[in-house]
């Protein structure tokens, strides 16, 4: 899969501001948080907190994130390998686990989670 250039951070910075007010909406807030969470990592190399909304399918304990143009796209890198600690904002409550980022052979990203109990 070709390289994608970073998309610009005042684009990205609007679309998940816009995203994190639908989320807390009184009239959309359930429907959205239902398939959207925020989740909150530390980098690897910077050392500082994130957060970022992200779509994701949950079954028991798992949470599931398909990270949408991953090329342009670096937070999913924090959890290549071995791994690494993530936060889930669900149900009104964080959630501590652990997160793998994986790539398919046709370049498509999965992030899992295990939540922690």
């Amino acid at each position: 899969m070709g390289y994608q250039k970073p998309l610009p951070k005042r684009l990205v910075h609007g679309l998940n501001t816009g995203v994190l007010a639908l989320r807390s909406s009184p009239w959309f807030g359930r429907l959205i948080s239902r398939r959207l969470t925020v989740v909150t990592y530390t980098g690897r190399r910077s050392g500082h907190t994130f957060s970022t909304p992200v779509a994701y399918r949950r079954t028991g304990d798992v949470v599931t994130i398909g990270v949408q143009l991953p090329d342009a796209k670096a937070w999913w890198r924090n959890f290549l390998g071995e791994g690494g600690p993530i936060s889930l904002h669900l149900d009104g409550t964080d959630r501590a686990g652990h997160a793998i980022a994986r790539r398919d052979e046709r370049g498509r990203v999965r992030v899992t989670v295990q939540l922690k109990r």
